[in-house]
């Protein structure tokens, strides 16, 4: 891990004794991505929405409030201990400074989401940046008027689509670019007007790969897309079918240079990376934005960022290693939840700080002198040169990115050494609804006061005022099952964040590709799918 090794020394740290499988997976259990927890903020004592349980051991505050002046976490500064391990220590901090409630910034109607900017009316949704009336989804950057969609960039109006980019009124979609009107289709590139189709380019007017009349297309799409939940349901099984039966790139990606990893745009030299875009010089990473010189990190940029190692949620940050959740920040090391700060060690919560050690303040001088000692002390205990432990971690695994990119059961995961959150029993009651009507045209607008329960975990939800508008506008049936069981079946249909070796279909050179070689869909090399579009 040549890239790793180069960065490790830039930062004066060792590099990771875990695999890039194991540190990835630990970074992902300390990110709440989408539960969130009704309960009150330790401050004001109000009711507010959080990413952390009333049951939870730390302090929090609602999001107004911890950005505000009102508080001070130099006040939870302590001396440094050589007596104890440096682990301890920070725990301790843990426990007593104040966490804020959701990931919330600029936003108007948006208080229902996780990790959600400069975005209003959206409801319900995790990663989401620049978005309008966005419901249900899952990294949504720039889209406006989507439901049910996983990955979309620049699209409007589209409806359960996958990785899909400059795209409008788009149902059941998946791979493609620069489409509109194209439905239950697979890997398209500026196409209008396709139904059950897939390795199109530049096509208007195709049902099966086949061209059609305007008529024939509209005909043929009724006969799916109609409101009725038995029509969408074979929809989705002639959709399965046809990306079965479609030809699937090697990995996925647009214009990138000595790369390897899936789903990579426009990145040059970035080795086992996987959803990044305008980075360079990356290794072992999952979600980069305009970054350089990261490994073993999840999710940096947003604005970009450079020289980050084994950390988790980093924006707009340099020289960061060991960290959780920084913004605008430098030269930080085992800390979490800092903003614009900078030369800090083992602290929590900061505000343009600099100079602080367990958030305490010291001079330059101070600061220079101990933290070679802290190092030492940290080396002798075992403790440098590692992320975070598990039990640190304020979330189970189950609360946290971790189970969609790795899922475990129970059992696993605590064997593995996690700790798991219990199902509750309260959103799981019987409702009066046994049998949905089929049709849209059936549902009346009190329907939204109605508690359904999922079809596949049983689990309670309703129906909002805006998705019913938005069904019937798009021709659409109620849902059966809840947003999460929504969500995960969005998320099985990726590829594992790994790369394998296996041979092209077609020209049967060896190749590397995030699909498996026993896997029954026809992959092709790069050469060969692109002769292969139609």
């Amino acid at each position: 891990m040549e890239k790793e090794e180069k960065i490790c020394k830039k930062l004066k740290v060792p590099e990771s004794k875990l695999t890039p499988e194991e540190r990835i997976k630990l970074l992902m259990s300390f990110r709440n991505e989408w539960k969130l927890y009704k309960r009150k903020c330790d401050a004001t004592g109000e009711e507010i929405l959080s990413a952390y349980h009333p049951d939870s051991k730390f302090k929090v505050y609602k999001n107004e409030y911890w950005w505000g002046d009102k508080w001070n976490a130099l006040d939870y500064g302590r001396d440094f201990d050589f007596s104890r391990g440096f682990l301890d220590q920070f725990s301790d901090l843990q426990k007593v400074v104040p966490r804020e409630g959701t990931s919330v910034f600029n936003c108007e109607n948006c208080a229902y989401n996780s990790h959600i900017r400069e975005s209003r009316n959206c409801y319900l949704n995790s990663l989401v940046y620049k978005c309008e009336d966005i419901y249900f989804s899952y990294w949504m950057v720039n889209n406006k008027d989507v439901f049910d969609s996983m990955c979309m960039h620049d699209s409007t109006l589209c409806y359960e689509c996958n990785e899909v980019r400059q795209s409008y009124n788009c149902i059941a979609l998946g791979e493609s670019t620069n489409c509109h009107d194209c439905y239950f289709s697979y890997q398209l590139r500026g196409c209008d007007h396709c139904l059950f189709s897939s390795n199109l380019s530049n096509k208007s007017y195709y049902i099966y790969n086949k061209k059609c009349t305007e008529k024939e297309f509209n005909e043929e799409l009724k006969k799916y897309i109609n409101g009725s939940y038995k029509a969408w349901e074979e929809g989705c099984k002639k959709y399965v079918e046809t990306k079965e039966s479609a030809i699937h790139r090697a990995t996925h990606g647009v214009n990138y240079e000595n790369s390897t990893g899936d789903h990579i745009y426009n990145c040059k030299n970035c080795i086992n990376c996987y959803d990044s875009f305008d980075s360079e010089d990356c290794e072992n990473s999952i979600s980069l934005g305009n970054s350089k010189d990261c490994a073993s990190v999840y999710s940096a940029g947003w604005p970009g960022c450079n020289v980050v190692y084994d950390s988790v949620t980093t924006r707009g940050s340099t020289e960061i290693a060991f960290c959780v959740y920084t913004w605008f920040s430098s030269n930080l090391r085992y800390c979490e939840s800092m903003n614009e700060c900078d030369s800090c060690f083992g602290c929590i919560g900061l505000n343009h700080k600099q100079y602080c050690i367990l958030n305490k303040q010291y001079t330059k001088e101070e600061y220079e002198i101990l933290i070679p000692k802290i190092i030492e002390h940290m080396g002798e205990t075992g403790e440098w040169g590692d992320f975070f432990p598990k039990n640190l971690s304020a979330f189970a695994y189950n609360e946290t990115a971790a189970i969609d990119f790795f899922p475990m059961t129970e059992e696993e995961a605590k064997k593995e050494g996690f700790t798991w959150k219990a199902k509750d029993t309260k959103e799981y009651k019987p409702t009066e609804i046994k049998n949905i009507p089929d049709m849209i045209s059936e549902i009346n607008d009190d329907f939204i006061s109605k508690v359904l329960a999922c079809e596949n975990c049983e689990k309670n939800y309703k129906i909002i005022n805006q998705e019913l508008n938005f069904y019937r506008k798009m021709g659409l049936p109620i849902p059966r099952f809840c947003p999460e069981c929504r969500h995960k079946n969005r998320f099985a249909q990726r590829n594992p964040m790994k790369i394998f070796t296996r041979k092209c279909d077609k020209c049967e050179k060896e190749i590397n590709s995030s699909y498996k070689q026993e896997r029954k869909e026809k992959i092709f090399c790069e050469e060969c799918y692109i002769n292969s579009i139609q």
